[in-house]
């Protein structure tokens, strides 16, 4: 469609590996709750929303195999479904204690009646599945879903070590087609590692196109003619698109993004902080660690407006003038840019809106609507079409896209890899190469093996994934500010344990001792990919 200037809105969707073998829910489970609640059931009742006004609305969702595993996961559905009821026995109490303060109740009854709006929504209308719900709007044109490496693995590291790429890819291609019934054309380069011999691998297994961020693009050999506005491709044929920047900085940015308006939810404050213990003994853990309870009571505040109680209804009409404004941006920067491709290029600019899908709802708890705004406002202005990622690179000329070679980035700190590899993660990587290594070696030795071998080696396989995600470093590192030392004990631990699994289980291998129970230990807690095969790592 010649003329058309297009959005395409692209969300990021994962979270670490946090399943815990235990009766209650603990600390790292929380922000999956909190994912789950202020984040995907936000976005599925948006869908039924907008499906039912008729709103034409086109979402590309990047959803990562560890997420799709969490969100099927038994124990940890009961481990929400346990938190949640907490939340809703927390704000009838909470309604008692502040009967008397208007204002404050109010706000109370608003995040009550979210909670149990979200179970009986969750339990009943979703039916516990929402993996299932986004299939669904698959089917029906209005999303598209990409995929992810299987453990959110930074592939540039690997790009020598051919073994972990490929178990990477094939193991999250197996698992979205298990989930979603058909193979994605997108693959979602995760922390958007790009490395240019990840090409190779890409069009290998047939994906279609991936993203790469906006220094990737203008960094690359040779210059792409027209920015990052137009799709691009590599040698291998596999199609790139460029993040927009500074529809990025828009939303994500933490000094100059729409939501650091001093009227939107304090994300980092919640009513657990601030009450004695007795009052919230549903969210205290053994070591008396205090817990999120999701009732969070504070706006930012800014240096105009002092921090006052957070009143809901004020924020979301600034999200939703936010969305037109925001909307209006997007417009112009497209309307002048194709002002410039038309004189020699018969194509149609595109901003790609890449956004992590957590940041909406669950960090800035007006993101839902202000995406639902944009939708909506978008549906009565001419100038513009919502269009998912594949859709669009479809409706293009792919003779006009320009071969290019992509510099070597990511969306890290200052764009390289120093938020994935520093004084504090460099330690790790050594053990993690060598694991690979090994991981190829048994694949090699033992090539069809049944019974409790066949089991040792798939738990082998599902170690190294593991303990190759890049989540534990950039929890670890000391370049992220806002990690905890509680988070980076869990990622260092975590980091520490998928290796001491694997190694125990190649050397027991190796001397033709394997304990059963030690093996079906491992395989309960740490239970994902119940189809890899470890033939995922064989040298080809």
């Amino acid at each position: 469609m010649i003329g058309k200037n297009f959005i395409a809105i692209l969300l990021n969707a994962h979270f670490p590996f946090v399943r815990k073998d235990s009766i209650n829910f603990s600390f790292e489970e929380l922000p999956f709750f909190s994912v789950i609640s202020e984040t995907l059931l936000p976005l599925l009742e948006m869908f039924d929303r907008l499906e039912a006004d008729k709103i034409p609305f086109r979402l590309g969702i990047a959803i990562s195999p560890v997420l799709c595993q969490l969100l099927t996961d038994a124990s940890l559905i009961n481990h929400y479904l346990d938190y949640v009821d907490s939340q809703i026995a927390f704000g009838k109490a909470e309604l008692e204690r502040l009967k008397n303060d208007e204002a404050a109740r109010n706000l109370v009854k608003y995040y009550y009646d979210n909670a149990i709006e979200r179970r009986i929504n969750f339990t009943e209308r979703y039916e516990k599945n929402i993996p299932r719900v986004l299939s669904y709007y698959q089917k029906k044109g209005r999303i598209e879903l990409l995929t992810s490496s299987a453990t959110n693995c930074f592939l540039p590291f690997y790009s020598e070590h051919p073994e972990v790429i490929r178990a990477q890819i094939e193991t999250a291609l197996v698992s979205h087609k298990k989930f979603f019934g058909v193979k994605p054309e997108g693959f979602w380069l995760p922390e958007l590692g790009y490395h240019p011999n990840l090409s190779a691998y890409l069009h290998k297994y047939d994906i279609k196109y991936t993203i790469i961020d906006t220094h990737s693009a203008l960094l690359a050999k040779p210059a792409p003619k027209y920015g990052i506005f137009f799709p691009l491709k590599t040698k291998h044929n596999v199609c790139l698109l460029v993040k927009d920047f500074y529809a990025h900085r828009d939303i994500m940015d933490r000094e100059q993004g729409l939501p650091v308006e001093g009227i939107f939810r304090d994300f980092f404050h919640d009513a657990a902080d601030d009450l004695p213990v007795e009052e919230i003994e549903c969210f205290l853990e053994d070591d008396g660690t205090r817990l999120s309870t999701g009732y969070k009571y504070y706006s930012i505040g800014d240096s105009e407006r002092p921090r006052t109680v957070y009143n809901p209804h004020i924020a979301a009409e600034k999200a939703i003038r936010y969305a037109e404004q925001f909307l209006k941006t997007r417009v112009s920067t497209l309307n002048s840019v194709s002002g410039l491709m038309r004189k020699d290029l018969s194509g149609d600019a595109v901003s790609l809106c890449a956004w992590n899908a957590d940041f909406l709802g669950r960090f800035w708890h007006e993101g839902v609507l202000f995406l639902e705004n944009i939708f909506r406002a978008g549906c009565i202005k001419n100038e513009i079409q919502f269009i998912t990622p594949y859709e669009y690179i479809n409706s293009q000329d792919s003779s006009l896209f320009q071969t290019v070679e992509p510099e070597f980035s990511s969306s890290g700190f200052n764009g390289y890899a120093e938020t994935w590899l520093d004084a504090s993660t460099g330690q790790f990587y050594r053990h993690l190469f060598n694991a690979s290594e090994r991981m190829a070696e048994l694949s090699e030795r033992f090539r069809n093996e049944t019974g409790i071998k066949e089991r040792a080696l798939n738990q082998a396989a599902r170690e190294v994934l593991l303990a190759l995600s890049s989540d534990w470093p950039r929890l670890i590192s000391t370049q992220n500010s806002k990690s905890l030392p509680k988070w980076r004990n869990y990622a260092v631990s975590e980091l520490e344990s998928h290796l001491k699994n694997f190694t125990t289980i190649y050397e027991a291998l190796g001397s033709s001792y394997l304990s059963t129970r030690f093996l079906t230990d491992i395989e309960q807690r740490n239970h994902i990919f119940p189809d890899i095969n470890y033939g995922v790592f064989r040298r080809k």
